[in-house]
C-alpha cells in the first residue's frame, strides 16, 4: 500500500519538477531585465502638465457634448416615429437613418480619442547638454 502511495504521487512530482525546470529560465531573465539600469524618470514641467491636462479637459468636453447630442436626436428620432409607428418602410427608413447617424457620431468620436493619443505619445523634445568648450580657462 505505501509503494502505491508513493508511486501514485511521483508523476505529479515530476511534473511540477519539469514545470519549474521549464520556467526557470524565464525567471532568470525577468530577474536580468530588472536589475538593468532602471529608467530616468524626468518630471513634467507645470507649463507641459497644464498643456496636458488641458487637452484632457477640451477632449473630455467634447465626448460629453456628443454624448448630449446623441441624446437629443435620439428624442427627436422617437418623437418622428410617432406618427410613422404603422408604416414599416417609414419605419425602416427612419432606422437606417439613425443607424447611419450614429455610425458617423462613433467614427467622430473615435477620430477624436485617436488624435488626443497620438498627440500624448509624440517624442518630447529634450534639449541636449551642449559639449565642452575646447577653450576652458584660457
Amino acid at each position: 500500500m505505501t509503494i502505491t502511495r508513493i508511486v501514485g504521487h511521483f508523476p505529479l512530482r515530476r511534473t511540477l519538477l519539469v514545470g519549474a525546470l521549464a520556467l526557470a529560465p524565464f525567471g532568470a531573465a525577468c530577474a536580468w531585465q530588472q536589475s538593468g539600469a532602471q529608467p530616468v524618470i524626468r518630471p513634467v514641467p507645470p507649463s507641459v502638465r497644464f498643456q496636458q491636462d488641458a487637452q484632457q479637459q477640451q477632449v473630455r468636453d467634447e465626448l460629453q457634448k456628443s454624448q448630449l447630442q446623441q441624446q437629443l436626436r435620439q428624442s427627436v428620432s422617437d418623437n418622428a416615429k410617432l406618427p410613422a409607428a404603422k408604416d414599416a418602410r417609414a419605419q425602416r427608413q427612419l432606422d437606417q437613418a439613425e443607424q447611419a447617424q450614429r455610425d458617423r457620431e462613433r467614427a467622430r468620436e473615435q477620430d477624436l480619442l485617436d488624435r488626443a493619443r497620438d498627440a500624448s505619445e509624440l517624442p518630447r523634445v529634450l534639449p541636449q547638454p551642449l559639449p565642452a568648450s575646447g577653450r576652458s580657462g584660457g
